[in-house]
């Protein structure tokens, strides 16, 4: 007990953040502590896993790769770091040719693997969340292992294109239990923002020319998007999620997670409109009783990003208050009515980047520097992080 006592001190001193809004404060305070204390010693090291009764020893592209492992850069903190590297690590071994995907889950402490879903996009989300991942700590672990994985996933999203210039895979982070279509928003965006990180890590590492390749890549990507996702959906000037579809979805949010302005009012709009709204949170399809809170966190870190800071800012509150004081608490939730909202350790990870990558945009730049672009919401006098 005393040790745990300790460990609370060390996960949640670190980062603290004061705002002055009590309800926010805390359950940021409580999302640390969440993602830090979901941290399991393994035969293939310390890894985080989701947790939740279910999901132990065992990691995730989605959950620890991409949303959890550039959370515990962010942290400092040597277990959080070191977890955050092992899961990335425990996927080297399957990057072979580009005809074999990476698989969705490393599962049994490290050797053996899920891949029921297919291609969710996995090498899209390594990608995006190792690239964020090693900019942020300024290291690529020994003999620059890390930048041969980031590099092998990019090449495997580019040689997923399309006709169109778009990328195809089977399926997202969903898997298969909402439409996506050949290729889908989320995938695409994912590799979008990847490609540009690993640019910055290229350049940090004074390879131009990789550098220039994978910028160009990603901007050819971008406007390939635009031309293929744009659209009116159903009044909103905003993006479908998939060729042929005609209802608003939840993973709408990622162009503006990429800083992506272009339909930022119609996005903004859509996302928080009473299409996608439910008691149980914002919904994953209009029209159904399904709702996950990690694409809500990213909604929420987008409008941040791109400067829809008050519309954000009343949609947080909201939803600290249902999710720290409200029926279910008091953490982020994964899924409802699927899981019966557990608390999943990586959606505590998003909800933190909403503070570092939203109301502050703290973007890494190369290994030695960042941006920083506070947006602090109407009524909110100080933020100290």
């Amino acid at each position: 007990y005393a040790k745990r006592m300790a460990r609370i001190d060390e996960l949640t001193a670190p980062m603290a953040l004061d705002t002055g809004c009590t309800v926010f404060d805390i359950m940021y305070r409580f999302a640390k502590l969440r993602c830090g204390e979901s941290i399991y010693r393994t035969t293939g090291g310390d890894v985080l896993s989701p947790g939740g009764g279910s999901y132990y020893a065992a990691v995730w592209c989605n959950d620890e790769v991409e949303y959890a492992g550039p959370w515990e850069a962010y942290t400092g903190d040597p277990v959080q770091v070191g977890a955050a590297y092992n899961a990335y690590a425990w996927y080297y071994p399957f990057m072979g040719d580009y005809d074999t995907p990476i698989p969705s889950s490393v599962i049994a402490e490290g050797t053996d693997f899920w891949n029921g879903a297919g291609d969710r996009g996995d090498a899209a989300m390594y990608l995006y969340g190792a690239s964020r991942y090693a900019l942020t700590c300024g290291s690529l672990g020994p003999d620059n292992v890390l930048w041969r994985a980031i590099r092998w996933c990019a090449g495997y999203c580019l040689s997923k294109k399309t006709a169109d210039g778009v990328i195809v895979s089977d399926s997202d982070e969903l898997e298969h239990r909402l439409p996506s279509g050949r290729c889908n928003l989320c995938t695409n965006m994912l590799a979008l923002g990847g490609l540009r990180y690993a640019s910055r890590i290229a350049d940090a590492l004074g390879d131009k020319e990789t550098a220039g390749r994978y910028r160009t890549a990603a901007d050819a990507l971008e406007s390939a998007s635009e031309a293929y996702f744009a659209a009116n959906i159903p009044g909103f000037a905003t993006s479908r999620y998939y060729e042929g579809n005609t209802t608003l979805r939840s993973w709408i949010c990622m162009p503006l997670c990429m800083g992506i302005e272009t339909h930022a009012d119609g996005t903004a709009a859509a996302i928080t409109s009473p299409y996608l709204m439910s008691d149980a949170g914002q919904l994953s399809e209009e029209g159904t009783t399904i709702a996950w809170d990690r694409s809500t966190l990213y909604g929420l870190r987008g409008m941040f990003r791109v400067g829809r800071t008050q519309a954000a800012w009343d949609y947080l509150i909201g939803y600290c208050g249902e999710r720290l004081l409200g029926r279910h608490i008091p953490y982020p939730v994964e899924a409802w009515p699927e899981g019966g909202m557990r608390h999943l350790a990586a959606e505590s990870a998003l909800f933190c980047q909403i503070v570092t990558e939203g109301l502050l945009a703290i973007e890494p730049l190369s290994f030695s520097s960042f941006s920083l672009h506070p947006r602090l919401p109407d009524g909110m006098e100080h933020l100290t992080l």
